[in-house]
Order: C-alpha cells, then structure tokens, then sequence
C-alpha cells in the first residue's frame, strides 16, 4: 500500500507554525512569572540603592553599583540567584585584581592592556565560574577608565557596592514569594502526553483513510514533537532547581524523582512515534520508497495506533483503573495486528514496514507500562 503522489506543499503550515512561535514569544516575553520577576528586580534594586549610602568609607561615594548587583543576584529561582550572585562576585575580583596587578606593575599601554584583558579571559575559562567569566575583562576595564589614578578606592567601592547589592537580591528573591515551577513541570508533562496521544491518533485515521489521506497535519509535527520533548526537560529541570534553598518547598511537596522517570520514558515515546511518523510519510507520499504498508495490514494496524495513542491520553484524564483498561487494549491490539501480519504473504519488489511500526508500539507499551 503505497503512493508516489508529491507531498502537499507546506509552506503555509510553516508560516502558520511561525507565526505562532512569535506569538508565544511575545506572551511568555509578558507572562505572570516574568512580571513577577520584574516586579522583584525592581525592588531590590531600589533596596539597595537606600542602603548604597550606608556603606563604610569611601565605598559610599559608588552607590549607583549596589543596585547593579541586586539585578545581576536577581534570578528565576533561589539557589540561580545564589549561584550567579557569586560567580558575578568572583569575577569582579578577579577582573579587579588584574587591573590593579597592571597598574602596580606598569602603566597601562594598548599593549599592556590587550595582555591583560587576554588573561582575563583566560581565566573566564575556569571551572564553576559561570557567568562570573564576562564579569572578569569587564571589572578589569571599569577600574581602569573610572578608577584611573584612584583605583585602590574605586575597587574597594565596586566591590563592596556590588556585593551589597548582591546580598539584597538574593534576601528578596528569597523572602518575596520565592519561585516554584512546580506546576508548569506537571502541565508540560501532561500537555507532552496528549500531545504524543494526538499523533497517534491520527496517524491510526491516516492508515484507514484512503490513499492518501485527506488529513496530513500530523506527517509535519516530527521536528514539533522533538521540540516539546527537550521543552518538557528544560521545565523539569527549572522545577527541580526552583526546589533548592526554597522554603515554600514544604508546603508544596512533590516527587520530582517521579517527574524524572516519566520525562525519560516520554523521551523514548517521543523518538519511536517520530520514527513512525517519519517511516509512514514516506510510504504515503515519498516517491520510489522500496517499502509499503499491505493493504490488509492498514485496518489492524490502524487500530493498534489509535489504542496505544487513547492509551496515552488516559494517562492524564482518567484514573488508574481505566488507565490499565486501556493498557491491556492496546496490547490486545498490537498482539492482534502481529497475528494478522504473521499470517498474511508478502508481496514480491516491496519490503512491508508494518512489522517496523509494530516495534515501536511494543516500545511504547514498555516504556509506558503501568506501575504494579
């Protein structure tokens, strides 16, 4: 069962598919979490412009730094605003120190400071200073252009403004309403589950469609089902990182080990439905394809891809008895179809790929096999 017709031109589901992109990144640019962030930023920096005055010495004289460092500390979650409070804080001595070994060293000359910057990159390459690396060559130049021929004074006031500055964004990240994306990991884990469910839902319909199908939406969605796949990783990441040094974290207990092993088992999904994806696109509209779906294959076959996708969507609108329901119906399905394919003759000059995609259910199944 095959078809050489060229495939349908999908220059408008890309430009559609572009154009929701640009919406979505202009909503997530204005999102709740994001004006929240705002809103924190904002506050820290006042903070730590009030106390910059109160600093000892001639650090009082560099207050507009203190406000620098509550947004540089300033972060989407408790343990980043930590990490890169630090980091920043490390390069800025760092940066500082070379400048002043410059400047106790020899006066600064375009060679001396090409040499010297030089380093300070290099040293950016050290481990575990993250984000601290851009901070080292910058640190290095301020003292020099601000601090010229007071630069002992300028270092000592940056870096106590800065730290200030740090320690304020740090406090308010951690006091005012500190970041949980728990939610958001759960969601992107459920919306990935339908999402997968879809995909074989149609493609179950494609299969009993004639050739070729009126419906080829879910023939494009591969590289979009990859990209949900590494955006569901990225969110349960954030949530797990949003866990540390959060105090709100016992009040919203979650197994986050549990998110883990469900993102690893939709990963899997993820690659075989792609790969069916792929192989049954090719079928259907590739030209000179050596392989075929047989007609007496699409009927059963259909019906093992359109259980095993109501399986996944059962995961996040049913409870567990009917989640196991539908389990054992798509493995009676799967294991009918591979009856079916085992008794039926293969035509001569093609190679059936039904065998191919029935591997790939088993897989699934496996990967999403119910707890006992």
């Amino acid at each position: 069962m095959g078809n050489s017709q060229a495939r349908p031109d999908v220059r408008w589901a890309r430009g559609t598919r572009f154009l929701k992109q640009t919406v979505t990144g202009l909503s997530a640019a204005f999102a709740a979490r994001r004006l929240q962030l705002a809103a924190k930023a904002a506050l820290a920096a006042g903070l730590a412009f009030l106390i910059a005055p109160l600093m000892p010495g001639v650090a009082a004289d560099y207050p507009y730094y203190a406000p620098l460092g509550a947004l540089v500390a300033m972060y989407h979650n408790v343990a980043g605003s930590v990490r890169q409070g630090l980091q920043a804080l490390t390069g800025l001595a760092l940066g500082i120190g070379l400048a002043v070994a410059l400047v106790n060293i020899t006066d600064p000359t375009p060679l001396t400071v090409a040499i010297f910057m030089g380093i300070g990159v290099l040293l950016g390459g050290l481990p575990h200073i993250g984000s601290g690396s851009d901070w080292i060559p910058t640190a290095a130049l301020l003292v020099l252009l601000v601090g010229g021929s007071n630069a002992d004074d300028f270092s000592f006031g940056y870096l106590v403004q800065m730290g200030a500055g740090v320690a304020v964004g740090i406090t308010v990240n951690f006091l005012i309403f500190p970041p949980l994306h728990l939610n958001a990991a759960a969601a992107s884990l459920d919306d990935l589950r339908r999402a997968l469910g879809r995909q074989l839902t149609d493609m179950g319909t494609a299969l009993k469609e004639e050739w070729p199908p009126e419906h080829e939406e879910w023939s494009l969605r591969s590289d979009e089902l990859a990209s949900a796949a590494r955006s569901v990783r990225h969110l349960v990441n954030e949530a797990d990182a949003s866990r540390r040094a959060n105090p709100r974290r016992k009040l919203h207990p979650r197994d986050i080990d549990l998110d883990y092993r469900n993102l690893r088992e939709l990963e899997r999904v993820t690659f075989h439905i792609q790969d069916m994806t792929d192989v049954l696109s090719d079928v259907i509209w590739g030209s000179e394809v050596p392989y075929a779906v047989p007609m007496q294959d699409s009927g059963p076959l259909g019906d093992a891809i359109t259980a095993t996708g109501e399986l996944l969507h059962s995961y996040s609108d049913t409870d567990e008895p009917e989640q196991r329901e539908r389990f054992e119906a798509a493995r009676a399905a799967v294991e009918a179809c591979m009856a079916a394919t085992a008794a039926r003759e293969t035509e001569q000059g093609t190679v059936p790929v039904s065998e191919s995609i029935l591997l790939s259910l088993h897989r699934i199944l496996r990967a999403v096999r119910p707890v006992n």
